[in-house]
């Protein structure tokens, strides 16, 4: 007869939310437990966190995903110390190039109220009226726009599958275990969940278990009883170069919700589909077609020099969309005592995952957040029908 196994806390999903969570629980000096975290794809060449545009902003809306963004930029700006590994420190090529949102005169209003909050909270952002805008970017088109807002310090891009990988292997480096297999079910009793189950019919009895599937997340929350309102969403990312130097380039989101960074010596952008269109989706196949139709003329209407281009590579991956407010789902699952969920990220996760990896070890640790409250993300607000308003959803 096989032994049976046994670990006090088993993450599904071991990509930067799982991996975040699992590093959170290990540096406490607080917690002795065996932590397993299982992942699917240990190549990870199709995860979330290997396929984002790896941005972080503090231009949100709502106060909760404002205060856990300048908690990870502060964390992302010393991620070299914190994950450091026998004298190794990762470089995850941090770029603090600030996010510009630009708004027509309909938006100016929402974008104003914004603003006012973000910068209540601590984070670095300018308003700038539409000369203000020219004078500091001069390729930009002002034609149709009425304002902006531009992060100063604290918001940019990374290399988000770096972070990834810092944060495992600083896992195991304090002794987390990872195991290639697939999570099918759970098991439960009352309101615990007592062992996960695996693909090989392995039975893994536990003390808690985080679920941080990602596109999985809902069969996991299924297996143990409970439906939560996340979708698979494709999303595309196309990749050019520009023939004309387009200098200081920050992460630009027009008024349509096209977006556009630099990423090396070209660009990357992207657009979400139109409602309509949004379907469910599990393949990873690229539309070329849509560059052509709905970013490109967008692109070279609002930065003229990007007339003129040359095509790249480009790629798809999904997000774990949300579909009751597009914000993410973390904390106690309710009815249990020890099942927790992180899952519903809606394309935030990789920027989110320092402040939600600590925020979860610090509930299942101690029982409550102790450095932010997780609160307002929790799974109430769909069992009461409150959803959390988030305006700036990109």
């Amino acid at each position: 007869m096989s032994k049976t196994e046994t670990y006090d806390v088993i993450a599904i999903g071991g990509a930067v939310i799982g991996s975040s969570v699992a590093y959170y629980l290990a540096a406490d000096p607080d917690f002795a437990g065996k932590i397993l975290v299982l992942e699917k794809d240990p190549s990870y060449q199709r995860c979330a966190s290997a396929l984002s545009a790896a941005g972080i902003r503090q231009q949100y809306s709502s106060a909760i995903n404002i205060q856990i963004s300048l908690y990870s930029i502060e964390f992302l700006r010393h991620v070299g110390e914190a994950l450091e590994v026998d004298g190794d420190r990762p470089d995850i090529q941090l770029h603090e190039g600030g996010y510009l949102f630009l708004a027509t005169e309909e938006n100016r209003r929402i974008l104003k109220e914004n603003h006012a909050l973000q910068t209540k909270l601590g984070a670095d952002i300018l308003f700038l009226e539409p000369l203000d805008l020219v004078e500091r970017f001069p390729w930009l088109s002002v034609e149709g726009l009425s304002a902006g807002c531009w992060g100063r310090t604290g918001e940019g891009w990374f290399d988000g599958y770096g972070l990834m990988q810092a944060f495992r292997r600083k896992a195991l480096a304090l002794g987390v275990t990872y195991r290639a297999a697939a999570a099918t079910g759970v098991q439960r009793t009352g309101d615990r969940v007592t062992a996960v189950l695996l693909d090989d019919g392995t039975r893994i009895s536990c003390g808690a278990v985080v679920n941080a599937a990602g596109a999985g997340g809902p069969a996991i929350a299924r297996a143990a009883g409970l439906r939560i309102p996340v979708h698979n969403k494709k999303r595309m990312i196309f990749t050019f170069e520009c023939a004309d130097e387009v200098r200081d380039c920050p992460l630009l989101i027009d008024p349509t919700g096209v977006y556009v960074r630099p990423e090396g010596r070209g660009f990357l952008c992207g657009v979400a589909p139109p409602p309509e269109a949004d379907n469910d989706s599990e393949d990873f196949d690229v539309d070329y077609s849509f560059f052509d139709e709905h970013i490109w003329p967008v692109l070279a209407a609002r930065i003229p020099m990007f007339e003129r281009l040359k095509t790249g590579r480009a790629w798809a991956g999904h997000y774990d969309m949300n579909v009751f407010d597009q914000n993410a789902l973390v904390g106690l699952a309710p009815g249990f005592a020890n099942f927790y969920l992180a899952n519903g990220f809606s394309g935030h996760g990789i920027q989110q995952a320092p402040a939600i990896g600590r925020g979860l070890s610090e509930l299942i640790i101690h029982r409550r957040c102790m450095t932010l409250d997780l609160s307002p993300l929790s799974f109430d607000r769909v069992l009461n029908n409150r959803p959390l308003v988030e305006r700036n959803v990109v």
